[in-house]
């Protein structure tokens, strides 16, 4: 068993978080109900995908386990999210990072993974010299794997701070200029997860028919 933190690539659109395939609420123009999987465009996440790393850079960070993506987190400039201009806690800053979403197998979850993929996303984003970043929080008790959010929760546990007040969608905001550059190894963390292995599926035993018999 090997895990590891990589950049989200081309290749693991496919392999996401069933929450997250082909999902594109964050990359629609239109207003859309607050879902996951509300439009859904394989193609238009690809495309969205290419333009948004030939022209900015990488836009998330998967946790793997050998080939199969346990959790994602996905981000990048506002300018790359037209959802977000119809968010009702309102648009975020001009010059921010925002973290769109996070989602994470639903058998991997409650492990501390979250964490560690928001570190990551951090990390990436200080090491590129962004000063902002900022996500809307999932404020309302709801499933979370049908949150195009994050939790709120979750956001002010990691440092984020409220900057725009909403019943069911805050804006939440971190300064990057305030916090250290972590030096620990989140590879090493993430192996050291206890995130159980999912039971290997039973291979159904073949039918032999023998020759006289039914």
């Amino acid at each position: 068993m090997s895990r590891r933190l990589r950049p989200l690539l081309a290749d693991h659109l496919d392999r996401l978080p069933c929450a997250c395939q082909g999902c594109v609420f964050w990359e629609s123009a239109e207003a859309l109900p607050p879902r996951c999987g509300a439009a859904c465009d394989i193609g238009a996440l690809r495309q969205w995908y290419s333009t948004v790393t030939g022209e900015w850079g990488e836009c998330g960070r998967v946790a793997l386990e050998d080939d199969e993506v346990l959790g994602v987190i996905k981000y990048a400039p506002v300018r790359y999210v037209p959802q977000a201009f119809h968010m009702p806690a309102g648009a975020p800053d001009d010059s921010a990072v925002l973290i769109t979403c996070m989602h994470i197998r639903d058998d991997a979850r409650r492990h501390g993974l979250g964490s560690l993929l928001l570190r990551a996303c951090l990390r990436d984003l200080v090491g590129r010299g962004v000063k902002i970043v900022q996500a809307y929080g999932c404020a309302a008790d709801s499933n979370m794997l049908t949150q195009p959010m994050i939790g709120m929760g979750f956001l002010l546990r990691n440092g984020f701070d409220i900057d725009r007040p909403h019943p069911a969608s805050p804006l939440l905001r971190m300064d990057l200029r305030s916090i250290a550059y972590w030096t620990e190894n989140l590879e090493s963390a993430l192996q050291a997860l206890r995130i159980p292995r999912r039971a290997p599926q039973p291979v159904p035993t073949p039918i032999v028919k023998i020759k006289g018999r039914e």
